[in-house]
């Protein structure tokens, strides 16, 4: 397939990622960030492992204004929306932040897309709309709840697409249900390195194994699971990047809509992360135990199977792998210091000419 892509939020961890696998399908990207939850040496290291110039805004996705001038600038035939807040304990203390930007924020981007004729768009959900799920694997048609504002968030973001999808407007919608994306490009030139704490586990794990943190919080010890703590389906991130190219591929080909889990369809425990990591590392991890946390359930796994049947996708990267990459990412490559040199607009405009970045000159700091 071939297409120009907007990539909301696409220097984050899964945006860009995804920004790499677009370019090996064949596709034109063009990314929307903030940067407030993602390092801006990304669209360099994004044109050195791809080998191209990256057309990156630092805008708000939520400014309509600015929003308008990168739709007129570009010929867009979909977006991917992955611009939004996504930490469930930041969610319970600050649900306000939350409804504010994951919201409101795409309700915006739908009105920009409405004005310029662009129809096609993958929403970045999560497997927390499924609430405490009643059974295990969780199928796509499982009874939909939540248990967080963060889940709220995703769910009321899914039902506005698929009522947009339903009307005569001509829209088709991608819902990718993410389960817990963990790992790192096998270059060790990106991967998870958010700028404030998420809650996300494999990056607490990698502090401690870099000595950067004294110990890893679990929450929870007596879950009704193989060693009492929480059973999560962890899938690798370069995985989940193909699943948007291939929910893209069925928008762009057919105009079909579909909603669909993307995980690998097993669950690790907390504890089972853990001892994975440090026989990568080579480090020990001491653990520390805590009370749950409100919004935590005890396990949470997919059923991959309509993904396959609708998408041909198949998560094939196991958590081994997902460590030895992630490790490889946090001990050599992970940026410290100022970005790298890269070309990031921030005034958009139509008729804008656009820098081809020299890649030769870029250097780590």
């Amino acid at each position: 397939m071939s297409g120009c892509i907007l990539l909301t939020g696409g220097a984050g961890f899964i945006g860009s990622h995804t920004y790499v696998a677009l370019a090996q399908a064949g596709y034109d990207s063009v990314i929307v960030d903030d940067f407030s939850n993602a390092c801006r040496s990304v669209p360099g290291r994004l044109e050195q492992i791809t080998g191209r110039p990256v057309v990156c805004y630092d805008l708000d996705v939520a400014d309509p204004t600015a929003m308008n001038a990168v739709f007129a600038a570009h010929n867009i035939d979909a977006v991917v929306h992955f611009a939004a807040r996504k930490s469930v304990p930041q969610s319970l203390a600050q649900p306000q932040g939350f409804f504010d930007t994951n919201i409101n924020t795409l309700l915006s981007l739908m009105k920009a897309m409405d004005r310029h004729r662009v129809r096609r768009i993958v929403y970045s959900s999560s497997a927390t709309v499924y609430g405490a799920p009643e059974s295990l694997p969780i199928p796509e048609h499982a009874p939909l709840s939540y248990t967080n504002p963060y889940g709220l968030s995703k769910l009321m973001g899914e039902q506005f697409l698929n009522q947009k999808a339903r009307g005569r407007g001509g829209w088709s919608v991608g819902i990718l249900r993410y389960f817990n994306p963990a790992g790192a490009h096998a270059s060790g030139m990106i991967g998870e390195a958010p700028r404030s704490d998420g809650g996300n586990l494999m990056p607490l794990v990698a502090e401690v194994a870099k000595k950067e943190r004294s110990c890893i919080h679990i929450y929870g010890r007596d879950y009704g699971t193989h060693d009492g703590t929480g059973i999560r389906d962890y899938i690798h991130v370069c995985d989940l990047a193909e699943g948007h190219v291939k929910s893209l591929d069925l928008l762009l080909g057919q105009g079909r809509s579909h909603t669909v889990n993307l995980g690998k369809g097993r669950g690790y425990s907390v504890l089972d992360v853990i001892k994975t990591y440090e026989a990568v590392s080579g480090q020990n991890i001491p653990y520390r135990f805590k009370p749950r946390r409100a919004g935590d359930v005890a396990a949470s796994f997919a059923d991959p199977k309509m993904a396959q049947a609708v998408l041909g996708f198949e998560a094939g990267r196991n958590l081994l792998e997902m460590c030895q990459s992630s490790w490889r990412w946090e001990s050599a490559g992970k940026p410290m210091g100022p970005a790298m040199s890269a070309t990031i607009t921030t005034t958009p405009h139509p008729e804008m000419q656009f820098t081809p970045y020299l890649i030769g000159q870029s250097q780590y700091v």
